[in-house]
């Protein structure tokens, strides 16, 4: 019979964890779009990792398919798209909810999409994006974006169960990207209460100046959580009545038909 696994988070001193997966699983995420290419010492550096165990980890990566080597420098090879890919296709709902994502872009003309929790991150999966950009960064699927300061984030941190709540306000260091972003954990809280109480929360630019954004959560018909679906908008366009008003009706609209016509 198979040793029933444990629903607690293991933690790097339990005899359980494999210390040599997580270090490599650091290296390739070592790699993002302002470091692409990298030498050795680079990624020992990006990794706190001295470089002798670094470059055992880059070359076994190579040796698999994930990590090319070009003279000095490495990259990620295109291989590692399947451990997204594997991730994606293990839930194939997204594929129904791009549908509505792109419904919402059609109907306001605004980007919309779908993001998931990971860690302290918001990660997008699923995104229809209009024409016009938003922020300075590129958001496609795969970005990631901290938790505190976005909407989708806030939604989603509203849904976690106190302890964790707390324990992610405890680690959680704040940084200021605008003059509108919150500076203290008190003002944060009370974002993230707000958002449990209203089902929504909005983000006005605090992560990225002009930009202002309102989030919903999405369950599937058996209330799993899947997520969070936004609009995403520029400021000096969208008014914060508008966005309540007319783009909050929307959202919540799909999101009862995600909520009825998805099961997982």
């Amino acid at each position: 019979m198979e040793e029933q696994l444990q629903d607690e988070m293991l933690t790097p001193d339990d005899r359980d964890f494999v210390t040599a997966l997580a270090s490599g699983l650091e290296v390739i995420l070592a790699f993002d779009e302002n470091h692409p290419r990298m030498t050795l010492s680079e990624v020992a550096a990006r990794t706190s990792m001295n470089r002798a165990k670094a470059r055992r980890f880059l070359l076994t990566l190579h040796a698999l398919g994930y990590v090319r080597k070009q003279q000095r420098y490495f990259e990620l090879a295109p291989r590692v798209l399947q451990l997204g890919y594997s991730f994606l296709s293990a839930n194939n709902y997204r594929s129904a909810i791009q549908q509505y994502l792109e419904e919402i872009t059609n109907e306001c003309g605004e980007s919309s999409s779908l993001g998931v929790l990971d860690g302290d991150d918001v990660i997008y999966v699923a995104r229809s994006a209009a024409r016009h950009r938003l922020m300075a960064i590129t958001l496609s699927i795969g970005t990631r974006l901290p938790a505190a300061y976005t909407s989708m984030g806030r939604v989603l941190l509203a849904q976690l169960p106190e302890v964790e709540l707390d324990a992610y306000l405890e680690r959680l260091t704040l940084q200021r990207y605008t003059d509108k972003t919150f500076t203290t954990k008190g003002e944060l809280k009370k974002c993230i209460d707000r958002a449990r109480q209203q089902g929504y929360a909005v983000a006005d630019q605090e992560l990225d100046s002009g930009l202002r954004s309102l989030a919903v959560p999405a369950f599937d018909a058996n209330g799993k959580l899947l997520g969070a679906i936004n609009i995403s908008t520029n400021a000096a366009r969208i008014d914060l009545d508008t966005l309540l008003k007319e783009y909050l009706p929307l959202l919540q609209s799909k999101a009862r038909l995600i909520r009825t016509t998805i099961s997982c």
